[in-house]
């Protein structure tokens, strides 16, 4: 049994043009809302994630080290 392709009427494709230009409009409507951090408040957050990734690179070296040092002394 084949399926025959049938074209959309004219309405439909508006009502799919009208659903593009509202989810456009609430896309930027949400945008809107959103609280952009200032200058300052970007560098700030960008140095607390800097160090954040620093000190946990520098626990993950430590515990690597002591475990490599013990592994070593078993083998």
């Amino acid at each position: 049994m084949a399926t025959k392709s049938v074209a959309k009427p004219a309405g439909e494709k508006a009502k799919a043009g009208e659903r593009l230009v509202k989810f456009f409009k609430g896309s930027w409507a949400e945008l809107k809302k959103v609280h952009w951090p200032t200058r300052r408040e970007l560098v700030v957050y960008t140095g607390v994630v800097l160090l954040a990734v620093f000190l946990v690179g520098l626990l993950l070296w430590i515990m690597d080290s002591v475990y490599s040092f013990l592994f070593r002394l078993i083998l």
